[in-house]
């Protein structure tokens, strides 16, 4: 992995940061910002910001309610229990394994999602730097495709020095 960063003080600074790189050309998805605290206040604080986690979580639940609709009464189908006058397929008792199923398979797709939008399955390390837990804000690039147009965007922003890892 190469990556090319600065750490700065404040978010004021970081946000001048951020803007030089959408200026030399680079999409927001190509830039990384890390801090030890939530950045709402800027704009910086809003990339990734979106995510389909809900729709994700929605179609496991419903898969889920499916699976367990379709299992619940081909398994009373399949052996049949008679009792008395009572139907063969019982919904009040199945309602209990569909609801179990259903937020079973809502809460691993919303894990799985998670971790794959969170990039926490992956195979090369994530940028970072051990002054990001002391206050510092990152801003930086992975695998730049013009390292000297990045330098020279981080250092009109003003932090410490831009530091590159290869």
């Amino acid at each position: 992995m190469s990556a090319i960063y600065a750490l700065y003080p404040d978010g004021d600074a970081a946000q001048r940061a951020v803007n030089g790189l959408r200026q030399s050309g680079l999409a927001d998805s190509a830039i990384t910002v890390i801090s030890d605290q939530p950045m709402e206040a800027y704009e910086f604080g809003d990339i990734d910001k979106e995510t389909r986690i809900w729709y994700v979580a929605s179609a496991g639940g419903v898969l889920g309610l499916a699976f367990a609709t379709w299992l619940t009464r081909m398994t009373e189908i399949a052996w049949p229990l008679p009792t008395g006058n009572m139907p063969i397929v019982s919904w009040w008792p199945n309602l209990i394994v569909m609801f179990e199923m259903t937020m079973l398979c809502a809460i691993l797709a919303t894990v799985a999602t998670l971790l794959v939008t969170g990039r926490l399955v992956r195979r090369q390390p994530a940028l970072y730097d051990p002054e990001v837990s002391n206050g510092k804000i990152l801003v930086g690039v992975d695998n730049p495709a013009n390292g000297e147009a990045v330098e020279r965007a981080l250092a009109a922003a003003g932090g410490g020095p831009i530091k590159r890892l290869q």
